[in-house]
């Protein structure tokens, strides 16, 4: 069975869908961010203040050539939001299985990220503007790793596990 890799911006629905994902197929989910965590044993939003964007970043990396190294197989893995912007991680996402890109607008993910306290890169800013502008940025590196894309603007989660277990299964041969 082929992987699945999900990635999209911060709050377009990769653990959530992942999470599902991962029971309609029994396969195992895994989070590069709770990965990350796990291995250096404190919150994203602390290695952002003590250590910094340019070392997470380096985290990303080594966490995606550990499950390279470990040959993970039936896996879905939902992915950093950043994850996409080094040309080394899409390739390794890529070897890893098949990258879907769950695509939302801004405002949807304003609306989904209004009350998460958990985000590094939003503290002290106006929400819609930032997620706004970094969309802009990292859009077409979000369409250069993907090999799908799914739109979730006004799906419901059955609508999009439903696309995803349509692709899954035509890339598996079901």
């Amino acid at each position: 069975m082929k992987n699945i890799v999900l990635v999209g911006f911060m709050g377009s629905g990769k653990t959530t869908i992942g999470r599902l994902l991962s029971s309609a197929f029994t396969l195992d989910f895994l989070d590069t961010d709770a990965l990350i965590e796990e291995k250096e044993q404190v919150s994203i939003s602390d290695i952002f203040k003590y250590k910094g964007e340019s070392y997470f970043r380096q985290s990303e990396t080594n966490v995606l050539k550990s499950l390279l190294d470990e040959e993970k197989h039936s896996i879905i893995l939902s992915t950093g939001g950043g994850m996409v912007l080094k040309d080394e991680n899409v390739k390794l996402m890529k070897e890893i299985g098949m990258v879907i890109y769950l695509s939302a607008s801004p405002q949807t993910i304003a609306l989904r990220l209004e009350n998460d306290t958990t985000r590094p890169l939003l503290e002290g800013k106006d929400k819609l503007e930032f997620i706004t502008k970094l969309l802009e940025d990292r859009q077409k590196f979000y369409k250069n790793a993907a090999d799908y894309i799914i739109h979730t603007d006004d799906k419901s989660l059955e609508e999009i596990i439903k696309e995803v277990e349509g692709i899954y299964e035509k890339t598996n041969g079901n």
